[in-house]
């Protein structure tokens, strides 16, 4: 696989405040690869550069091999990158189908975008069933579908997900990653960042760890997990637990 998207020491400042401070990652082309770090690590502000929704002060992002640092938020969604924002942010007054609508608003061809909806329908059988009912009254799950079914239908090549396991219950968790893994079997390449880090690991190719700002690990989804510093600041692992293991 070659890198579809590559960030080279990548740096953005919120007035004084060094947000990212020369990041460095490749998301390679069909892969799922993720973010993760604790609240304030600068996981979304990396995907707000990327998506062109701020400024980066240093550094460079390649997609296909263009330079797009900078770019206009449009001219990246018409280059095939579009985002999940964290918290939804569907449009509440307005309906599921005119919400699907919405993100297909840089698009002129009306038959492929009807086939579109009809996939989002499939991918997510109770956006069909509520089409007419208006966003803000859906539950948070089914908000979450609608987030992602908007996102797909400006046909990106990347698909970025901010957070997209915020605030959901369990099993909603569990179709949504479950959601995640059909995509990417389409053939869709997916940045996430989420701070379910154990659910994330286990499906990305590659997972790379913020920490204020820097990358300070990287490697295999599968890697990550078993790393003793990432067990014990993401997952959930204490020294009391490490303890009992080597009692036991």
């Amino acid at each position: 696989m070659s890198a579809i998207l590559r960030i080279s020491d990548l740096s953005v400042h919120y007035g004084g405040i060094e947000a990212l401070k020369g990041i460095s990652f490749d998301v390679e082309e069909g892969a799922i690869v993720t973010l993760i770090g604790a609240n304030g690590a600068g996981k979304s502000t990396t995907l707000r550069a990327i998506s062109g929704l701020v400024r980066p002060s240093g550094g460079f992002i390649q997609y296909r091999g263009a330079d797009i640092t900078g770019m206009d938020a449009r001219r990246i969604v018409e280059k095939g990158l579009s985002m999940v924002p964290e918290g939804r942010r569907v449009f509440p007054n307005l309906t599921v189908l005119e919400n699907l609508k919405i993100g297909a608003f840089l698009r002129t061809d009306d038959k492929e975008i009807k086939r579109d909806i009809e996939r989002v329908y499939a991918l997510f059988p109770r956006l069909k069933e509520r089409h007419w009912q208006m966003a803000g009254t859906l539950s948070g799950g089914e908000q979450q579908m609608l987030a992602v079914g908007r996102a797909m239908m400006a046909k990106p090549a990347v698909l970025m997900m901010d957070e997209p396991s915020l605030g959901l219950a369990p099993l909603v968790v569990k179709d949504i990653f479950d959601t995640i893994l059909k995509l990417n079997a389409e053939g869709i390449t997916i940045l996430l960042v989420e701070q379910n880090a154990n659910a994330a690991l286990k499906i990305a190719h590659t997972g790379y760890v913020l920490e204020t700002g820097l990358c300070t690990l990287h490697g295999t989804g599968m890697e990550l997990l078993k790393d003793e510093k990432v067990r014990e600041a993401y997952l959930g692992r204490t020294k009391a637990e490490r303890n009992r293991e080597r009692e036991g």
